[in-house]
């Protein structure tokens, strides 16, 4: 049996017009009639249209006509950014075409060679598109589309030219997508399974998990399971994406649907994890490829007024069925009281989440510095993995942190300024390698030292002409030690850090200065101090605002203006005092000031 089916993905580096060019494919397909079409018409998160990025992947089906014969085209959008991976991997896996996508203007970037390498090792027919081209001069078109066909191993002529913008050569990519990429293979029929590579939470229908049909079919009403968890639950609702959820009762072998499983539990289901119906005595096994998300970057969250917590419990338990990858456990802190302590993929995820409670839920949080977990050796005990730095103690003798590989694509005339960085982050085993108008340098980095300000910081010395992606490595020893802030007498939680030895100094001066200038002037004086490894090391006071109290008394006896300067000095010390018992409350603005080297 033949199955006029196609399932691909669109991958490309952040901002290289993806979303832009499946709008045009919406358009040309007549999926999304003209007159409801709208710019990034599949990113359907509003930070998404506000930052210009995509950051859940969207599947979308499309009906296309083609040599006198129909077919089904399953499109599924995918992030850029290097802190979604995991989802792209997922995508990687449930289709059997990928169309490289890279901007005219810019050439091949560093999140390009990732997903290149990605889809390569899913054994996926890679076609190669030039993006922009309306906006490149020809010369630099042409430039692009040898890099891209040098990359792939494919003739320049089999590279496409296309325009998301003006829809100039989509009609082309689509014929080509039928004719290159392969049908999906017929598997067998005497079983049925799904591979879930993303979901989302309905309120009435529970669940709604984005699958892959590998094997049999799927029907509405039938009794299903999840093999990870061994969750068992009838299927409410079976249909495709077109792109809204669109019913149709029924998904067979080699299309791409979603599943309304009614599971109200988002830790029931996994992404990755297989969906499978038992029709027969053959025994059912898994796909393969399932892993559990594995969260690197640590923040802990605590609502500003206490009385919120329970308001932010339910709005971190709303945003978790929406995004399988987050990971939440309660915290308490002595001085902010009860919180969570949120894992990550990375600083863009953590970003992108405390925005989401800002916005979505109007929740106001305090929260910590983003960490890392680390594995500490104790001198009287063994091993153990810690998250949050103020379980960084004295009794620590030696320290685990996790490394990254990371990739860095710049112009050769930008190499030194950024080679110059390894003055601020921890590079180690640099090598570069320079072809044509690129120089490709790779090294090993601590995750504590990605998650900073570096994608900021390389972009201020390229111009916003380098780029950069990572994978995660191994642990390796490091020399670090906690560095504390208090800032009244009394120590700001969320500023607690673990830092490397050699930069400590001149960090917790840094920090100090930049306190300094950021946190606003009381009527008392305040003392901003940095503590390593209990030692002072730094001290800056912001002083007190004055007001004068007697200005406007004028000559006669002086016994009243020292009556008026004895009492303003009673209420200075008052509000000192008062100070010592109260909680600094640091802005997150402050925070991300503080990132920055």
């Amino acid at each position: 049996m033949e199955l006029n089916i196609r399932n691909l993905v669109v991958i490309a580096h952040i901002d290289h017009g993806k979303s832009t060019l499946a709008d045009r494919m919406l358009e040309i397909t007549g999926t999304v009639e003209t007159r409801l079409m709208k710019p990034q018409y599949l990113d359907s998160l509003e930070l998404e249209r506000e930052r210009g990025i995509t950051i859940k992947m969207a599947p979308v089906r499309m009906n296309y006509e083609y040599s006198g014969r129909d077919y089904i085209l399953n499109l599924i959008d995918t992030p850029g950014h290097s802190d979604f991976s995991y989802e792209v991997s997922r995508a990687l896996a449930a289709v059997e075409g990928a169309i490289l996508l890279v901007d005219a203007t810019q050439g091949i970037q560093a999140q390009t060679l990732a997903n290149f390498e990605n889809a390569k090792k899913a054994n996926l027919k890679i076609i190669g598109a030039v993006n922009k081209v309306d906006a490149a001069n020809k010369e630099r078109i042409s430039e692009t589309v040898k890099e891209v066909s040098e990359l792939i191993g494919a003739d320049e002529n089999e590279i496409l030219k296309v325009s998301g913008k003006t829809g100039e050569g989509v009609e082309e990519l689509l014929k080509r997508i039928i004719s290159e990429i392969p049908e999906p293979k017929i598997g067998k029929s005497d079983y049925s399974r799904a591979l879930i590579f993303d979901s989302f939470y309905h309120d009435h229908k529970g669940i709604i998990a984005f699958v892959r049909v590998f094997d049999g079919k799927f029907e509405q009403a039938k009794g299903a399971r999840l093999f990870a968890t061994n969750a068992e639950f009838k299927i409410k609702e079976i249909g495709f994406f077109a792109p809204e959820l669109k019913i149709s009762g029924i998904l067979e072998n080699g299309n791409i649907g979603y599943i309304a499983t009614g599971l109200k539990d988002s830790d029931k289901l996994k992404i990755g994890d297989t969906i499978g119906i038992q029709t027969h005595k053959s025994k059912i096994e898994p796909l393969l490829g399932y892993e559990e998300v594995k969260p690197v970057v640590f923040v802990s969250f605590y609502p500003e007024e206490s009385g919120d917590y329970d308001d932010l419990k339910q709005a971190l338990g709303q945003l978790k069925l929406n995004d399988s990858a987050l990971f939440f456990e309660p915290d308490f802190n002595q001085i902010l009281g009860r919180g969570f302590k949120g894992g990550f993929l990375g600083r863009l995820h953590f970003e992108i989440t405390a925005d989401r409670l800002a916005r979505e839920f109007k929740i106001n949080t305090v929260h910590s510095f983003p960490s890392v977990s680390y594995q500490i050796k104790l001198r009287n005990d063994g091993w153990l993995p810690i998250t949050n730095p103020k379980d960084f103690t004295e009794d620590v003798v030696e320290v685990l942190e996790p490394m990254t590989k990371i990739e860095i694509l710049t112009p050769p005339e930008y190499l030194g300024p950024v080679l110059q960085l390894k003055e601020f982050f921890r590079f180690d085993g640099i090598e570069v390698k320079t072809s044509g108008n690129k120089a490709l340098i790779t090294a090993k980095l601590p995750l504590a030292d990605l998650i900073s300000d570096l994608d900021d910081k390389l972009k201020s010395v390229s111009e916003g002409f380098a780029s950069l992606s990572y994978e995660m490595s191994e642990m390796e020893r490091a020399d670090l030690e906690k560095m504390e802030i208090l800032v009244a007498s009394h120590i700001v939680p969320g500023l607690t850090r673990i830092i490397p030895k050699k930069f400590s100094t001149r960090e917790a001066r840094r920090t100090v200065e930049k306190l300094r200038e950021l946190l606003p002037r009381q009527q008392f004086a305040q003392a901003i101090q940095a503590r390593v490894s209990g030692r002072i090391v730094a001290r800056e006071t912001i002083p007190a605002l004055r007001k004068d109290v007697t200005g406007y008394l004028y000559g006669g006896d002086r016994t009243r203006k020292m009556k008026l300067w004895k009492k303003q000095q009673k209420g200075k010390k008052r509000l000192k005092e008062m100070s010592v018992k109260q909680q600094v409350k640091i802005p997150a603005n402050i925070f991300k000031e503080l990132l920055k080297k």
